[in-house]
């Protein structure tokens, strides 16, 4: 299947490109070409799930070059799973776009989309860490046209602020690699993995320092504390489909650590030993406690639902940080379920503020399609706070089962804690804005139905549902993957046989 692997990378560029240079002026055909292109997408994904799974990692390498010389992209059981799980994503949230009419309102929403996806496909297949730069910049360049779409002066403040941070990233970025391949010679990852363990002491302060500016570049990507403080404004100010293809976008960051941190940078490395897993535990903590704040304290919708995705994120880098199998299949876990929950609220907030004009939390007449949006809120606020039976509630119970030494009391307070600060925030949010609508007021105003976009929503709610009915075989499978990540053999093995 190596050409395959490609497809991810090649599909949604070739679309994109096709979609801005010759349907720009024709929404029908952009809508239905690119929507086309997203759903094909997701069925090269799952195929190449199914591979990963079967025949074990596979590389491929572009023009036959091998390693370390050439560009390659490697598919295992990691990789293939976030490409599925961005492309699903991506399906769903484009058919609410269309529901909307979101993508109407400029006239790039759709190549930009597909971009989109090329950047997030070939950050989760690539091998090699400076093309992982190089799709974290397409990334930066489409997410920001994604952000300002459709214009506004708030929107284009929160923009300017994102791309800011990012180019800050972007510059850390290249100093880390620049380091990496001054004392190694290489960015291939497996070949990193393979020369690091032998590097002379006097090189070790080298790569530490190289290790800290790559973790704080995911750091930021993944809205860890303190360098979090991009994602409240850019979610809550960016289109409601935008911020819920973010949801994944965060994922890209969690997804580098473990990438690099169980390849390249191993917590048994002598250079590094367990100096990035308790740099990433502080934060990781700071970031519960923040984001359950957060979430307590918020006075607009946009925001609470931003400062969930933060401490959702927290707690997945709680798990992360432990790099055991055990955590890492629990990380796994809680990723694809934060997914799902973070870009369910992300729509049901902007369908609330299509019907009530204002993201404030304060009372208000009625909306239109009240009782049906209320019940699909209360399904997310339950899946996002990990209150039982939705998969939320197993994920977390499955890092708290899997923490284990000095850090668990801490581990167990935080994650608890901070869960119930998220149950109270979206109590008293779903209070202001159901609960204590004026009744007795004039009928709400009428509203467009739009069933698609319900539709797209009750798709990412029945995607929790079924990781929660089939947590027992999800689970078996991500405790595979994991114990593949922590044993690298076959990745690298594959780096070395997939060019010859």
């Amino acid at each position: 299947m190596s050409h395959w692997i490609i497809a991810p990378v090649v599909l949604p560029a070739i679309v994109g490109a096709f979609t801005l240079l010759v349907l720009r002026n024709t929404l029908g055909s952009a809508r239905a070409i690119s929507t086309a292109a997203t759903a094909t997408l997701l069925a090269i994904a799952l195929y190449l799930m199914w591979g990963a799974s079967h025949e074990g990692p596979e590389a491929y390498f572009l023009g036959n070059w091998p390693a370390p010389f050439g560009i390659v992209l490697v598919l295992d059981r990691l990789s293939a799973l976030m490409v599925a799980l961005a492309a699903f994503l991506a399906l769903v949230v484009q058919l609410y776009a269309i529901g909307t009419g979101w993508d109407a309102k400029g006239r790039h929403f759709h190549a930009l989309w597909q971009f989109q996806l090329m950047g997030i496909c070939g950050a989760f297949l690539t091998g090699d860490a400076f093309n992982l730069f190089v799709f974290f910049e397409v990334l930066l360049i489409a997410s920001y046209g994604l952000m300002i779409h459709g214009g506004g002066r708030d929107r284009l403040k929160a923009g300017v602020q994102y791309v800011a941070y990012n180019l800050v990233g972007s510059t850390l970025f290249l100093l880390g690699l620049a380091t990496i391949y001054s004392v190694t010679g290489t960015l291939n990852m497996a070949d990193l993995a393979a020369k690091l363990p032998s590097l002379p002491q006097g090189d070790a302060a080298l790569i530490r320092v190289a290790g800290v500016m790559l973790l704080m570049v995911f750091a930021i990507k993944g809205a860890l504390v303190p360098l979090h403080t991009w994602l409240p404004a850019t979610y809550a100010q960016a289109p409601g489909p935008v911020s819920a293809l973010f949801a994944v976008m965060t994922k890209v960051g969690a997804y580098a650590v473990i990438r690099l941190y169980t390849l390249v940078f191993p917590a048994d490395l002598p250079a590094t030993g367990p100096l990035f897993a308790d740099l990433i535990l502080a934060a990781a903590l700071l970031t519960l406690a923040v984001g359950g704040l957060g979430v307590l304290g918020a006075r607009g919708l946009g925001r609470l639902v931003a400062f969930a995705a933060i401490t959702s994120m927290g707690t997945l880098f709680v798990a992360v940080a432990q790099f055991t199998p055990e955590a890492t299949a629990a990380a796994l876990y809680y990723a694809l379920h934060s997914t799902l929950a973070a870009a369910a609220l992300f729509l049901l907030a902007d369908l609330v503020l299509a019907r009530r004009g204002q993201w404030r939390l304060a009372a208000a007449p009625r909306i239109a399609q009240q009782g049906l949006i209320a019940s699909l809120f209360m399904a997310a606020a339950i899946a996002a706070a990990g209150m039982p039976p939705l998969s939320g509630f197993l994920g977390k119970l499955l890092i708290l089962d899997a923490t284990r030494g000095p850090w668990l009391a801490v581990i167990w307070s935080g994650i608890l804690i901070s869960s119930f600060l998220v149950i109270l925030g979206f109590a008293k949010a779903g209070a202001v804005l159901f609960w204590k609508s004026h009744a007795d007021a004039t009928p709400p105003a009428p509203h467009a139905p739009q069933p698609l976009a319900f539709v797209a929503v009750g798709a990412l709610l029945a995607g929790l549902v079924g990781l929660t009915l089939a947590a027992g075989p999800v689970t078996a499978w991500l405790s595979t993957t994991a114990a593949e990540l922590h044993d690298p053999a076959a990745y690298i093995a594959a780096n070395k046989l997939g060019g010859q």
